[in-house]
């Protein structure tokens, strides 16, 4: 195992935080479509999309949520920025105004070597997550690997070569509850020219565990599509995966079932969203504590039981795109949605699964 030599510290800004103050921009009646009477015990009949005051980011990905004591913040990853930005409410009693705080929370956050800021050429992280002593973990999408925080402020290269081959362009994340890390190495649209780019070393895309410093292929090229967001059920025995490649014909979301060692078997489709309108395929997928299966993309959020009926959608704001999502708040019944250039949230009637 590698170590980094550089912190934290080195590349965090000290950055002046502008509080905001706004007026809620809450969406439309219809902007939750409701397609199942389940619905109902996840969103309420006055559940709204609010648009929260945290603009200036490039391209945002990867929203995990923090826990402090009572209080938390949100962090997700701006990755043409090569930074990971932290969303900081003012408000922790619901309901609550729509007003915060966005900071930088680390540059050169994908990518030590970018010239920052926001270079054309700064590739950042994507997935964010949490290991079991709450250490951050990031598929690191510039250095091409799974880094992890450590305490001290220094970086750990987890995995990085499969077989001798460099990653091409680590995507979401997941830690189960035994400390085994899933992780999904996608399209190369981190790369100069793709799929077509020298750079790129596996000629597939993988779904990967990595277990007590052993890196394992589980699945490739899951529906012949990269693999995308990946996510495990409340009880660790069910991993789900996405796929949503650019064509209306390539988005699914797929399940497996996890082995005692964390291997995989029984690959099959539990949501086909296929010629559903909507910008994208389904990209990131998180699940709740009664095993509703949440995805972006595709026209905006998808609600799906555990046994693959569509329960409902929340619609992304015209022209607007849902790339991840995350449970937060103490009670885990805010889920926050990143866009490209926004963030958003919608309080549930159901805790979400979180690190």
């Amino acid at each position: 195992m590698k170590k980094l030599s550089y912190r934290i510290a080195s590349f965090l800004v000290a950055c002046v935080c502008t509080p905001y103050f706004v007026n809620a921009q809450t969406s439309a009646a219809n902007v939750i479509v409701r397609m199942d009477p389940g619905l109902d015990a996840i969103l309420a009949a006055d559940a709204k999309l609010e648009m929260l005051p945290a603009q200036g980011f490039e391209g945002g990905e990867g929203p995990v949520w923090v826990q402090t004591g009572k209080t938390g913040y949100l962090l997700f990853s701006d990755i043409p920025g090569n930074r990971i930005e932290k969303w900081t409410p003012y408000c922790f009693q619901h309901p609550c105004p729509v007003s915060g705080t966005l900071s930088v929370y680390l540059e050169h956050a994908g990518n030590k070597d970018a010239p920052q800021p926001g270079a054309t050429n700064a590739r950042g992280t994507n997935g964010l997550t949490f290991d079991r002593q709450h250490r951050l973990l990031t598929d690191a999408t510039g250095d091409r690997a799974i880094e992890r925080i450590e305490k001290d402020g220094t970086r750990t290269i987890l995995a990085d070569r499969y077989e001798g081959k460099r990653l091409t362009c680590p995507n979401d994340i997941v830690v189960k509850k035994d400390g085994a890390i899933y992780f999904t190495d996608g399209a190369a649209g981190c790369l100069p020219g793709r799929e077509d780019s020298p750079e790129k070393e596996l000629a597939f895309h993988g779904v990967y565990m990595l277990k007590d410093g052993k890196l394992t292929l589980l699945d490739k090229d899951p529906g012949d599509i990269p693999p995308n967001g990946i996510a495990l059920s409340p009880d660790d025995k069910i991993l789900y995966v996405t796929n949503g490649g650019p064509a209306p014909n390539q988005r699914k979301i797929f399940a497996y079932d996890i082995q005692p060692d964390g291997t995989v078997k029984n690959r099959r489709v539990v949501v086909d969203l296929t010629g559903e309108k909507g910008l994208g395929g389904p990209d990131g997928v998180k699940v709740d504590r009664k095993g509703n299966i949440y995805t972006s993309g595709t026209g905006g959020v998808w609600i799906v039981s555990p046994e693959g009926k569509r329960l409902g959608l929340i619609r992304a704001p015209d022209g607007q795109r849902f790339a991840n999502l995350a449970f937060g708040d103490a009670d885990r019944r805010t889920l926050y949605l990143v866009s490209s250039k926004n963030l958003w949230r919608v309080r549930l009637l159901v805790p979400g699964v979180r690190p």
